[in-house]
This record gives C-alpha cells, structure tokens and sequence, in this order.
C-alpha cells in the first residue's frame, strides 16, 4: 500500500495563522508588532527568491519586515555595521543574514556578530549551547520544522529510532539535537549518519523515522528503507527534466516513488518540509518580540 502523505503545506498554514492570531493579541494587549530583518548581500537567485517569499509570509502574518540589500563587493566592516544597526533598532526583533555570503566575507563571524536575543534563524553559537543542552531558544528553523511535522502528523518520535543522513550545521545536527532531548516531542533513540559511513543502508534500514539531508538527489531508495518507515525528506535538488518548460523538476534526497511503496508516511518534495522553515521562522520572530518586550522583573 501506497505512504501518506504528510503534507508540509497544509501543516505550514496551519502554523501560519497560529503566529498571525497570536500577533494579533500581542499587538492588541501591548502595542508591539513583530519586526523581522533580512539582509540580502549580492544577487544570488536562490537567495532572493528565499527573501521574497519570507518577506510575503511577514505581511500575511502581520508583521513588519523591512530587506537591506547589499551589493556583492560588500567588505564585510560595512555588513557587521548592518547588523549592529539592527541589533539596536528597537522594532526589530528578529534579524537574519541571508546565506551564503560573498567569499571576502567570514560567514561564522557574521553569524556571530547578531544578537543572541535576535537569532531567529538558531545559528548562533550561544543558540546552539542552549540547544544541545536542552535549554529553551530559537531552534533552527527547518530542523524545527521537521519536529512539528512529525508532531502534528501523528508521528511522535518518542521512544523510536530515528536515523538522520546528513550532519550540516543547518539540519543534521540541530535535528539530532532536538530530538534527543527528555521532553515532550522529542525522546528519540538518534543515529547519524553520513557519507563517510561505508554502508549507508545499513543504517537507513535500522530508521522507524528516517529524515534524509544529505543533498544527493534520490540518494536512497525504497529498498534501503524497513517498511513502515516515516520519512522525511529534507533534501531540494534540481535535476534535467527535459519534459518541464524549465527544463528541471524538483527532487528530494529520497527516490519517492520506490519509498512510498515501502514507507507508511513520507513528505513529498516540493510541497513537505520546504514550506515548514518560513513558517517556523515566523514562530521564532513571534517569539523574540514576545521575549524582547517581556516587562523586566
């Protein structure tokens, strides 16, 4: 029998109208509207596209949102300048520097350089501390995204084994992170794996809930999955469809056609995880407003 589908759209809209009625009760009880920052540095198409849909889900969601576009010869003195202006600017609450960054440009120290209380995309160092401990914080926001999806899908990890492919800094291990932790939607057995694993199907055998981030098109395949598995495919890739009018279709890291007939549930690419970041990064703004405009004690 053919997976469910878990569908991220739908879950993500939910998510979205959650934020939007509860900014709406924050702007009524205190006068604050949620504030995210982006800056774009350069003319990266991937990159604008990304700020143009998270700056629409900002108007749909009420907040207010403002772009700095920075040319791509930027020095990266004039970028830390940028962000200090928003790290002080009190209608901001959220800021986030759209990655990746020009080469003359150290990624990591700009990451650095937002404030912890603004670091709704969950990069920085201080936010990650937090995390792996097990400390309340922004939690990056596609891995968080892959958590309410399994939540709110029926699929609660706790207790399962839960084999993650992929170790970035952007899922891998934020994800693992997360759902190893004692609490609530979380109390996994975690494995990670990757490519420097000889077999990786041994280990993607062993998943009750496999999530695939390795950023290898259709990279695993319905018979290196246990049957009843959920999955959850973060991957995006582009590969040659000469039948599309763009000459390229969408893919995930999982060849979903012969992991739907092996899975119980799978997320479909596009239309699965993908719609999952922008909706979590409204719910991190949401909440640095809440926390940045909490009266002191």
């Amino acid at each position: 029998m053919a997976a469910a589908l878990i569908d991220g759209k739908k879950i993500a809209e939910e998510i979205r109208q959650e934020v939007k009625d509860e900014a709406g009760r924050l702007r009524e009880k205190s006068g604050v509207v949620p504030g995210l920052a982006f800056i774009l540095v350069g003319d990266n198409p991937a990159s604008e596209s990304y700020v143009r849909s998270k700056g629409k889900a900002c108007e749909e969601t009420g907040f207010y949102s403002i772009t700095e576009r920075m040319s791509a010869d930027t020095t990266e003195e004039a970028l830390l300048a940028q962000v200090k202006r928003f790290n002080t600017d009190p209608k901001i609450h959220g800021l986030l520097v759209q990655l990746p960054l020009p080469k003359q440009i150290n990624e990591q120290k700009v990451i650095e350089a937002v404030s912890p209380q603004k670091d709704v995309d969950g990069f920085h160092p201080y936010t990650v501390g937090r995390l792996v401990i097990g400390e309340d914080t922004f939690k990056p926001c596609t891995p968080a995204g892959v958590q309410e999806l399994l939540m709110r899908s029926g699929n609660d990890p706790s207790g399962k084994h839960v084999v993650i492919v992929g170790r970035s800094n952007i899922v891998g291990k934020p994800v693992a992170n997360i759902l190893l932790q004692k609490m609530t939607g979380a109390n996994a057995v975690v494995t990670v794996a990757h490519t420097g694993a000889r077999d990786i199907a041994y280990y993607t055998k062993q998943a009750d809930i496999l999530i695939a981030a390795i950023g290898r098109p259709e990279a695993i395949r319905g018979d290196m999955l246990k049957p009843g598995v959920v999955v959850i495919d973060v991957g995006i890739n582009r590969i040659p469809d000469a039948s599309k009018k763009s000459g390229h279709r969408l893919v995930g890291d999982v060849h979903f056609a012969s992991a739907s007939e092996v899975a119980r549930a799978i997320t479909p690419v596009p239309g699965g995880v993908g719609p999952m970041t922008i909706a979590m990064l409204m719910k991190n703004t949401l909440k640095a407003a809440k926390l940045l405009t909490a009266p002191s004690n």
